[in-house]
């Protein structure tokens, strides 16, 4: 099933009034987030703890879902950091935009102005002319082995050459983690001291530690490695409240407005599972009907999911350390239960 439709059948249980386009998200402040019984802001206590029921029975690690700014459901060590794999990609996407604002990089410089290229195979010279931008939208046209690719990616990977760059979209962890390589090039900052000062820290993250993220290398397949970030589940709500609220956190802007805009606007029609994609962000396509919405997801069912115009956030962690068994659909079953338990005014 698309995810995006997935989200459609979660969403469009309830219609709720105040609980549709037009609707202002709650500026985010500085201190904790803010703890709420659900019927005080329009939820149902006895349905939401048959959701909770239900997240312990099909082994989910922490829940986290905000309304209007405020934790209203919660289940799970949600203070424990756990990796979050791929949802590693917008936390660098975001700074992008900050490190862009101040003019330190440059989206339509190319990997070989910059100086890119990798081992044990070299790129060519239509490789080089993909631009930063193209990384961002998964569109280089490098297909080179990368670290810290599933099975999946290595068995859809196109045949290198068979698309120039700009032109075909794939899920492509090559383009990602060179991403990484630029940022801590053209910066001279590194991935994960940046993140905390930059975002972390003005949100308030609370259990973040740089000491906790790390590089992945595969040098056998390329130079560039992944680097991967271990967050709470309360942290990461905090990061999806920050796009909630268009970069802004007590007042200040953190990421910029515009490259929250553009970011979570589909510069791929159809990319990832089938739904739009941004700069580093699936996007819910306008035609699922309920407004705008993005998401990512992470090996392991991982989720973090933001509407802005319903005033939500939801996080789903899962502990992939150890062995689970745990699948998609009953995550959407998870996250019906939770918007569903919504009492209609």
């Amino acid at each position: 099933m698309r995810l995006y439709t997935a989200f459609v059948i979660m969403f469009c249980v309830v219609s709720p009034a105040g609980f549709g386009p037009g609707a202002a998200a709650k500026e985010a402040g500085d201190t904790d987030l803010e703890h709420v019984l659900p019927q005080t802001v329009g939820w149902s206590a006895e349905r939401l703890e048959e959701a909770r029921t239900y997240a312990e029975k099909i082994g989910s690690s922490a829940v986290v879902a905000l309304y209007d700014g405020k934790i209203f459901f919660s289940w799970g060590d949600i203070e424990r950091r756990l990796p979050c794999h791929s949802i590693r990609k917008p936390f660098l996407g975001a700074l992008y935009g900050i490190y862009r604002d101040r003019g330190e990089l440059d989206l339509a410089l190319t990997v070989g102005e910059i100086g890119i290229d990798d081992t044990p195979f070299r790129l060519t010279e239509t490789e080089k002319s993909a631009a930063v931008q193209d990384l961002l939208m998964s569109r280089s046209g490098v297909y080179h082995e990368a670290a810290g690719e599933v099975q999946s990616m290595r068995d859809k990977r196109p045949v290198r050459g068979s698309h120039p760059p700009g032109m075909f979209f794939f899920y492509n962890n090559w383009d990602f983690n060179v991403l990484g390589t630029i940022f801590e090039q053209q910066t001279r900052e590194k991935i994960f001291t940046a993140f905390k000062r930059e975002i972390a820290d003005p949100i308030g993250m609370e259990d973040f530690l740089v000491s906790d993220c790390r590089y992945y290398y595969e040098k056998d397949k390329s130079v560039h490695p992944a680097y991967f970030f271990s967050v709470s589940a309360r942290d990461m709500a905090r990061f999806g409240l920050l796009y909630q609220n268009g970069g802004r956190w007590g007042g200040r802007q953190i990421v910029p407005a515009d490259w929250i805009t553009e970011s979570t606007k589909p510069h791929t029609a159809k990319g990832l599972s089938g739904d739009g994609y941004g700069y580093m962000w699936s996007i819910i396509p306008e035609e699922a009907g309920y407004g705008s919405g993005f998401y990512h997801t992470g090996y392991g069912v991982h989720l973090l999911a933001v509407l802005p115009e319903k005033k939500l956030v939801l996080v789903h962690r899962v502990d992939t350390t150890r062995e689970f068994d745990i699948r998609w659909p009953q995550i959407r079953t998870l996250m019906q239960m939770i918007v569903a338990a919504r009492i209609p005014d």
